[in-house]
């Protein structure tokens, strides 16, 4: 089923008396088919009148189909289920603690997606953790943003609010030009979304400032989940709305929350994801060792929240539980105050050449440049370091910035080795169904992007480093705009080149210097302002360059 009313009383209601599986309405027929066989489903809940793919694997997999048919009479939410077995029409036979109320797939980024099966005790845990956390009542009302078929929506938002007696605005998901209305005609006192909807949030209230006073009115507080939210996209968010965001960290197997910060006057910090929320909550190393303050490895949890275990998979839980503690695969540290500090997902580490690097601190530094709205670093395949490092932007309506500019600003602040080789600008950034970045893989969504056409050298000193960049890669043919580490460079290679350059051309090129400016035109730039103390040389570089139409390499040479 589509977000909406609907969806939520349909959820509450089956899930009271079965095992309910919320599917995302915009799979693919392959998708549905794996995900129906994967969970052994008896019956399917769809829109009436609707035509979707799973009807047809439905049919195929001898699946009873019932149709959703809303009331147009009654309250939002109120329908009937067309279809439904006579077997099925009874008293129902109401779950209990350990009865599995919901089942969810991880996101199977890395592997094939496995089954998580969430307990009656699991979700009301979770969802009073939240509730007494907020501090929700009958008075509090939620403006639904979230889809729900994830954790997020159904237990973060739904459930939590259901559990404290206060209301749900279900929106169809979140659409700029709802939001503002939604908002302002029911009233609500918050919010709950991931950091990418939050941004978008930020830029409707600069089109519309109107936004910004119904927030600063109406919200108690705005709540972040799911995903890293940056420091500066909360520090936006407390200026636009005056109020305290709230960022949470959660995930599907502990049904929803794990760790929050709390409401004032308790201390927030921004960059953490707060205090434990719920579970039990601590660091442990590989071997099982539980570490103290400021040691970083790995997140484990353990309490009520807590699935059992992935369903049918018994080599993933011998992996996921140690000690009766289960692993998260989130790497982070806890301060000396105990609040808790992701520092990056395991499996998203860049290795390159051996150094790991967090691509979330890269993200960080580039949402701090004023023209950059979004940004996601991620790996891409390397011949020889095993993955190289690029970002990619989204920048501000207003924003303007260069890729050398942008490498310049992460260069200021970052070691040399987590510098990207690329900043690619972007009109927009692939993300998942939940509005969640995913950075695995993600190279493959810009593959365009990345590709650059051969270009011929212009000048003498262009086809000198070319020749040099051929030679210490030993590959040909290679163009003045190739980045010299994606075609297999290294700092070893890089040093190699440097100083066969210098040696030519009698400069002293910093070691930086080809990180700076990884191409052939680039760096032909740089031996060119180096060379600026001779007149004579500068005068006829100059004039051989005179006829190039790369309007950055031309303002940087005068």
């Amino acid at each position: 089923l589509p977000n909406g009313p609907d969806m939520a009383a349909a959820f509450l209601g089956i899930a009271a008396c079965a095992t309910c599986a919320p599917l995302n309405p915009g799979y693919r027929r392959e998708e549905f088919e794996f995900y129906l066989r994967d969970l052994g489903a008896r019956a399917i809940v769809v829109p009436a009148g609707t035509e979707m793919p799973v009807r047809e694997v439905a049919a195929q997999l001898g699946l009873t189909v019932m149709e959703l048919e809303p009331s147009t009479t009654q309250l939002a939410g109120s329908f009937t289920l067309q279809g439904m077995p006579a077997e099925m029409v009874s008293a129902p036979d109401w779950g209990r603690n350990d009865d599995i109320a919901l089942v969810l797939h991880t996101s199977g980024t890395t592997s094939r997606p496995k089954q998580v099966p969430l307990s009656y005790r699991n979700l009301c845990s979770s969802a009073h953790n939240i509730a007494r956390l907020l501090g929700l009542s009958p008075d509090d009302s939620c403006l639904n943003v979230m889809p729900l078929f994830h954790i997020h929506g159904l237990v973060g938002v739904l459930l939590s609010s259901m559990s404290a007696g206060s209301s749900v605005v279900c929106s169809a998901g979140f659409q700029h030009d709802s939001f503002a209305n939604l908002m302002s005609s029911f009233e609500t006192t918050w919010y709950s979304a991931v950091p990418t909807i939050h941004q978008s949030i930020l830029a409707v209230a600069r089109e519309n400032p109107a936004v910004a006073k119904c927030g600063q009115n109406n919200f108690r507080f705005i709540r972040s989940s799911s995903s890293s939210l940056p420091p500066t996209v909360m520090a936006k968010l407390e200026q636009t709305f005056g109020v305290p965001v709230i960022e949470s960290y959660g995930m599907t197997e502990a049904a929803h929350q794990m760790a929050s910060n709390p409401l004032p006057p308790v201390a927030r910090k921004p960059g953490s994801v707060g205090l434990p929320a719920g579970p039990d909550m601590t660091i442990m190393d590989d071997d099982g060792n539980l570490l103290p303050a400021e040691e970083v490895g790995e997140i484990v949890i353990r309490g009520s929240n807590v699935t059992a275990g992935y369903a049918n998979n018994p080599q993933a839980n011998e992996a996921a539980f140690t000690g009766g503690w289960f692993r998260t695969g989130d790497q982070g540290r806890t301060d000396e105050d105990g609040y808790f500090y992701v520092t990056g997902r395991i499996k998203e580490m860049i290795n390159r050449g051996g150094e790991k690097i967090s691509p979330r601190e890269i993200d960080e530094v580039l949402l701090e440049h004023p023209a950059v709205a979004q940004a996601v670093a991620f790996s891409v395949p390397h011949p020889t370091l095993s993955e190289d490092v690029i970002a990619a932007v989204v920048l501000d309506a207003q924003g303007t910035v260069s890729e050398t500019e942008l490498r310049q600003f992460v260069f200021d602040r970052l070691a040399v080795f987590k510098v990207p080789s690329r900043i690619l600008t972007v009109p927009s950034i692939p993300k998942g169904p939940t509005g969640k970045l995913q950075r695995i893989g993600l190279h493959k969504s810009f593959e365009d992007e990345l590709h650059i056409e051969y270009v011929e050298p212009r000048t003498e000193l262009e086809k000198r480093v070319v020749a040099v960049f051929e030679q210490v890669l030993d590959t040909k043919p290679v163009g003045t705009t190739a980045n010299f580490f994606s075609l297999g460079g290294d700092s070893l290679k890089a040093t190699r080149a440097l100083a066969q350059l210098c040696s030519d051309y009698q400069v002293a090129l910093p070691a930086v210097s080809l990180f700076l400016n990884p191409t052939a035109v680039k760096l032909g730039v740089e031996i060119t302002r180096l060379l600026g103390e001779n007149t004579g040389v500068l005068e006829k570089l100059l004039a051989e360059i005179e006829g190039i139409s790369d309007e950055e390499a031309r303002l940087q040479i005068l």
